[in-house]
């Protein structure tokens, strides 16, 4: 397992912190599903679905037919078919939930190949991929001192052993194409396992390195989010934020991903909204555009003359003078248009009960009590005609 507290019992299993993946700590939490049909049995004329999902190191998941001995369910550490030997992962989801996952992802049953889930993993098995997963830190680390002496211009950003120990793959992000193969020889030689290297993109690095985002939160990418789609500053300009490269980039040094979240909404609101290039023609001088507020429906104009006296319109009233002006019809001035902000009072938001009264209700006192000892003060003190020993 990930942590200290997940870290398996003398049998072999897995102990588990009892956090249900919200830990944090390292990859338990990354990805998770939750089976929100694990209470609901099948009927008794129905087969469970052949299939089980199957989480790896990080942000990799696999769907894996299950053999008719082999009945696992979730959080068993299982062994399944790989290229050259065995690997070892964790069941995710079983049951219907496969059903839904794979309909979800695209993927056709029917036309694919899914490698065999071979068995629940025994304790040396778990041994050997434990003892795999420590070395992947000083693997990686001397994979990095490589890569330098041979002046590559690469990142080898992550390794990820195979189950039974004799396959690793590396992880690495470049801007150019990398001739790395006197590299893959050093490594062959120095570790004793078979190499192989997969060239990822630096949202693709950040779901499976983990993170904090600025909004306080882990990385939607190691959480959740699997489908990653190009980001362009257009969705930045659509909900009227500054053009700021640090507080748009994520942890990747791209756009964050989040832009694309709200952009729809966004641009279905800016629909009623005139475009800002349009000038506004009254009787009084040309309405220029300053700025608007998409939540509250209110533009901003002034004057060709006046740039330092903005006058506030709503949507409606802006469309009307467009309308007017397409027709030829004379607009005296903005300010016609402009409407009246009724204030209210403010609502009460509690009553005054023992202990929710009036937080400056000290000050009074203390500024009444701070006359009472002058007045005391003064009263005390001798007067300079009334001196006894004069």
């Amino acid at each position: 397992m990930s942590c200290q507290s997940c870290s398996n019992s003398a049998t072999g299993q897995p102990r588990g912190c009892q956090n249900n993946g919200t830990c944090g700590s390292d990859s338990c939490n990354k990805l998770t599903v939750f089976d929100w049909l694990s209470n609901m049995k099948m009927p008794s004329d129905q087969a469970p679905f052949p299939y089980a999902e199957v989480r790896f190191k990080n942000s990799r998941k696999g769907f894996y037919s299950i053999p008719e001995n082999v009945s696992p369910s979730v959080g068993n550490v299982v062994v399944v078919e790989a290229e050259s030997g065995y690997d070892v992962g964790m069941i995710t989801i079983t049951g219907e939930l496969v059903r839904l996952q794979m309909q979800r992802k695209k993927v056709d049953i029917a036309k694919e190949s899914f490698s065999k889930i071979l068995r629940l993993a025994n304790a040396q098995e778990i041994d050997v991929w434990q003892a795999a997963r420590d070395r992947e830190a000083e693997v990686q680390k001397r994979a990095r001192e490589m890569a330098i002496a041979l002046q590559l211009e690469m990142k080898i950003s992550d390794v990820e052993f195979q189950g039974d120990g004799k396959k690793a793959t590396f992880y690495y992000t470049a801007e150019q194409r990398v001739d790395f193969r006197q590299l893959i020889k050093d490594m062959a030689m120095a570790f004793s396992i078979r190499i192989d290297m997969r060239q990822i993109g630096l949202r693709q690095e950040a779901s499976r390195l983990g993170g904090i985002g600025s909004c306080g939160r882990e990385l939607c990418c190691s959480t959740w989010l699997t489908d990653f789609r190009t980001v362009s500053t257009g969705a930045a300009r659509y909900q009227q934020l500054s053009l700021n490269p640090q507080k748009l980039a994520g942890q990747c040094g791209k756009l964050k991903c989040c832009l694309n979240y709200e952009l729809d909404a966004y641009r279905k609101a800016l629909k009623n909204f005139p475009k800002p290039e349009i000038k506004l023609h009254t009787e009084k001088g040309i309405g220029v555009f300053q700025k608007m507020d998409i939540f509250k429906g209110v533009l901003w104009y002034s004057y060709k003359d006046e740039w330092m006296t903005w006058h506030e319109l709503k949507v409606d009233a802006v469309n009307k003078i467009i309308e007017k002006n397409k027709a030829k019809e004379t607009v005296t001035a903005l300010e016609d248009y402009k409407e009246v902000l009724v204030t209210l009072e403010d609502e009460i938001q509690f009553e005054k009960v023992v202990g929710q009264d009036n937080l400056n209700r000290f000050d009074k006192l203390n500024v009444q009590h701070s006359k009472n000892r002058n007045r005391k003060k003064s009263k005390n003190r001798p007067k300079k005609g009334n001196n006894k020993n004069a």
